[in-house]
């Protein structure tokens, strides 16, 4: 299976609270009426100009532990490998909320309205987790369709850049994925274009192969 998916915007909207959060402002702290203006307004341009789209595709096992190698720089007690081998289902994906939004935040903080920036930022980058949730939530879906997603299951995301994957495991997953049919190319450095882009594996399997010490930053 290899499918695109464009995502409706207002399943992925982030609520003016997350982005109050990353902003260090907890739940339990009335922000200023200014500050949930920049809130409410950076919620409206991006439900406005963001453009939520994923492609997914599954793979076998042989070639999933081929991607995570990558070009060998995993540190070495990187549990990602190991969950992959004990995996049932795997699948590739990317997403992203499109380069109109990310040029609206830079053009914002080329005019010095670094209040409104970096609130469409936190927006941004919110959105973006949320849609990468989709498409995981997507893939469980169909999993539980077809019997191959039960009780005793879980399923989870891992990244290029987290838990020992090298960042540089992004050249084979792209070249496997050709996330560019959706809008997302790599650039030399690894980082993907647009910025607020998430690209990785879902992994599906019995829910105690998850279970690791997680010592990485």
């Amino acid at each position: 299976m290899r499918k695109i998916f464009n995502i409706p915007v207002d399943s992925v909207l982030p609520s003016a609270e997350t982005l109050l959060r990353s902003h260090g402002i907890p739940d339990h702290v009335r922000a200023d009426e200014r500050t949930m203006k920049l809130a409410g307004e950076a919620i409206s341009i991006f439900r406005k100009i963001a453009f939520p789209i994923g492609v997914i595709m599954e793979l076998p096992k042989d070639i999933s532990l081929e991607i995570f190698a990558g070009e060998g720089k995993n540190d070495a007690d990187s549990p990602v490998g190991n969950i992959i081998g004990q995996s049932d289902d795997l699948a590739l994906f990317a997403v992203t909320v499109e380069e109109e939004l990310c040029a609206e935040i830079k053009k914002l903080f080329s005019l010095n309205d670094f209040a409104l920036g970096s609130m469409l930022d936190a927006a941004a980058s919110e959105g973006t987790e949320r849609a990468a949730q989709s498409i995981e939530d997507i893939y469980r879906s169909h999993l539980q369709r077809i019997g191959r997603f039960a009780g005793s299951h879980g399923i989870a995301r891992f990244s290029p850049g987290y838990c020992g994957w090298h960042l540089s495991g992004q050249r084979k997953l792209f070249r496997h994925l050709n996330p560019g049919d959706i809008g997302i190319e790599l650039r030399d450095s690894f980082l993907m274009e647009p910025l607020k882009s998430i690209s990785g594996i879902i992994i599906s399997g019995k829910k105690q192969i998850f279970q690791f010490d997680d010592t990485f930053s």
